[in-house]
């Protein structure tokens, strides 16, 4: 008699994209509260920094020891990767003693399309 169990996979997360294109239809309360939070992280220099040398970074993700060097201290570019993550922006896996970032390509996409629709 085996003690072996099946277990079933668990599908990954599916991150909600963050926003209809601005022409569809007004923004809901909590539409515009995570839309404001995306571009908010994407609004200050060192983040933007941050984000496009994820976003670069040869096979899509970058470890943290790859992109620390954007003028500031490591404590500040873990806060600044930390309010990339909580904006939907970024994800990260961590791996030994480093911590991998990944852009997050569904949300980005989606502020593509929303501002896209603009014009």
């Amino acid at each position: 008699m085996s003690n072996t169990k099946v277990l079933p996979l668990l599908e990954p997360e599916a991150v909600a994209p963050c926003c209809p294109p601005l022409t569809e239809r007004p923004l809901t309360a909590d539409e515009a509260e995570k839309t404001a939070l995306m571009f908010k992280a994407l609004g200050d220099p060192v983040r933007l920094r941050l984000f496009s040398a994820v976003a670069s970074h040869e096979g899509g993700e970058a470890c943290v020891c790859d992109i620390s060097d954007v003028g500031v201290s490591q404590p500040t570019v873990s806060h600044h990767l930390k309010k990339l993550k909580e904006a939907g922006l970024l994800t990260s896996e961590r791996r030994g003693t480093w911590v991998y970032y990944r852009v997050e390509p569904s949300v980005v996409a989606a502020m593509g399309r929303m501002l896209n629709s603009l014009g």
